[in-house]
Protein backbone atom coordinates (compact mmCIF):
# COMPACT_ATOMS: atom_id res chain seq x y z
CA UNK A 1 0.00 0.00 0.00
CA UNK A 2 2.11 2.88 -1.33
CA UNK A 3 -0.58 4.84 -3.17
CA UNK A 4 -1.66 7.68 -0.91
CA UNK A 5 -5.32 9.15 -1.06
CA UNK A 6 -7.41 12.00 -0.11
CA UNK A 7 -10.78 12.86 -0.96
CA UNK A 8 -11.67 16.13 0.02
CA UNK A 9 -15.27 17.76 -0.33
CA UNK A 10 -16.44 21.68 0.61
CA UNK A 11 -17.44 20.65 4.10
CA UNK A 12 -13.74 19.30 4.33
CA UNK A 13 -12.19 15.41 4.21
CA UNK A 14 -14.03 12.57 3.89
CA UNK A 15 -11.15 9.72 3.06
CA UNK A 16 -7.36 9.97 3.88
CA UNK A 17 -5.14 6.91 3.42
CA UNK A 18 -2.93 4.66 1.92
CA UNK A 19 -4.33 2.03 -0.53
CA UNK A 20 -2.91 -0.69 -3.21
CA UNK A 21 -5.77 0.57 -5.80
CA UNK A 22 -8.36 2.88 -6.67
CA UNK A 23 -11.19 3.27 -9.53
CA UNK A 24 -12.78 6.23 -10.49
CA UNK A 25 -15.64 7.45 -12.62
CA UNK A 26 -13.64 9.11 -15.24
CA UNK A 27 -15.74 12.06 -17.56
CA UNK A 28 -13.90 9.42 -20.56
CA UNK A 29 -14.71 6.11 -18.59
CA UNK A 30 -13.59 4.32 -15.65
CA UNK A 31 -10.32 4.52 -14.81
CA UNK A 32 -7.92 2.34 -12.19
CA UNK A 33 -4.79 3.91 -10.68
CA UNK A 34 -2.11 2.15 -8.93
CA UNK A 35 1.47 3.32 -7.66
CA UNK A 36 3.74 4.67 -10.34
CA UNK A 37 0.46 6.18 -12.65
CA UNK A 38 1.57 8.95 -14.65
CA UNK A 39 0.56 12.03 -13.60
CA UNK A 40 -2.75 13.34 -14.80
CA UNK A 41 -5.53 15.92 -14.16
CA UNK A 42 -8.91 14.06 -15.31
CA UNK A 43 -12.49 15.65 -14.41
CA UNK A 44 -14.52 12.89 -12.51
CA UNK A 45 -18.12 12.03 -13.32
CA UNK A 46 -21.03 10.62 -11.10
CA UNK A 47 -20.44 7.29 -9.82
CA UNK A 48 -18.45 5.48 -7.87
CA UNK A 49 -14.89 5.57 -6.17
CA UNK A 50 -13.77 1.91 -4.92
CA UNK A 51 -10.83 2.32 -3.19
CA UNK A 52 -8.62 -1.38 -2.48
CA UNK A 53 -7.06 -1.62 0.89
CA UNK A 54 -5.53 -5.03 2.13
CA UNK A 55 -7.95 -6.41 0.43
CA UNK A 56 -11.39 -5.11 1.42
CA UNK A 57 -12.75 -2.73 -0.60
CA UNK A 58 -14.63 0.64 0.03
CA UNK A 59 -16.93 2.56 -2.56
CA UNK A 60 -17.68 6.49 -2.09
CA UNK A 61 -20.25 7.88 -3.87
CA UNK A 62 -19.62 11.31 -5.72
CA UNK A 63 -21.65 13.61 -8.20
CA UNK A 64 -18.55 15.36 -9.76
CA UNK A 65 -15.21 16.72 -9.12
CA UNK A 66 -11.99 16.50 -10.33
CA UNK A 67 -8.74 14.15 -9.47
CA UNK A 68 -5.02 14.58 -9.58
CA UNK A 69 -2.75 11.58 -9.87
CA UNK A 70 0.77 11.64 -9.03
CA UNK A 71 2.99 8.80 -9.27
CA UNK A 72 2.36 7.72 -5.37
CA UNK A 73 -0.30 9.94 -4.82
CA UNK A 74 -3.97 10.41 -6.15
CA UNK A 75 -6.01 14.02 -4.55
CA UNK A 76 -9.72 13.98 -5.43
CA UNK A 77 -11.67 17.39 -4.89
CA UNK A 78 -15.50 16.62 -5.20
CA UNK A 79 -18.97 18.69 -5.20
CA UNK A 80 -20.70 16.00 -2.73
CA UNK A 81 -19.59 12.70 -1.64
CA UNK A 82 -21.24 10.21 0.55
CA UNK A 83 -19.08 7.12 2.04
CA UNK A 84 -21.17 4.46 2.00
CA UNK A 85 -20.82 1.68 4.80
CA UNK A 86 -24.96 0.65 4.78
CA UNK A 87 -27.90 1.01 3.98
CA UNK A 88 -28.68 5.20 5.21
CA UNK A 89 -25.64 6.00 3.17
CA UNK A 90 -27.09 4.00 0.11
CA UNK A 91 -30.03 5.86 0.68
CA UNK A 92 -28.08 9.43 0.85
CA UNK A 93 -25.62 7.79 -2.66
CA UNK A 94 -28.51 7.38 -4.35
CA UNK A 95 -30.06 10.77 -4.19
CA UNK A 96 -26.63 12.46 -4.34
CA UNK A 97 -26.41 10.89 -7.72
CA UNK A 98 -30.33 11.56 -8.31
CA UNK A 99 -29.98 15.26 -8.09
CA UNK A 100 -26.29 15.57 -9.91
CA UNK A 101 -27.72 13.40 -13.41
CA UNK A 102 -30.99 12.80 -15.18
CA UNK A 103 -28.83 9.73 -16.76
CA UNK A 104 -30.87 7.04 -15.13
CA UNK A 105 -28.85 4.39 -16.32
CA UNK A 106 -25.77 5.99 -14.72
CA UNK A 107 -27.63 5.86 -11.58
CA UNK A 108 -28.43 2.28 -12.00
CA UNK A 109 -25.15 1.12 -12.76
CA UNK A 110 -23.93 2.63 -9.85
CA UNK A 111 -26.52 0.98 -7.56
CA UNK A 112 -25.78 -1.97 -8.87
CA UNK A 113 -21.98 -1.77 -7.87
CA UNK A 114 -22.86 -1.07 -4.96
CA UNK A 115 -25.20 -3.81 -4.54
CA UNK A 116 -22.64 -6.32 -6.05
CA UNK A 117 -20.32 -5.19 -3.28
CA UNK A 118 -23.15 -6.32 -0.38
CA UNK A 119 -23.67 -2.90 0.36
CA UNK A 120 -27.44 -2.75 0.29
Amino acid sequence: MDLMVSIVVPQGEIFAGQVDRITLPGAEGEFGVLKGHSNMVSLLKSGVVEIEREQQISLIAINWGYVEVKHASVDILADGAVFIKGDDEVYKAKKLLEDATSDRIAISSVIAKIEAHGLR
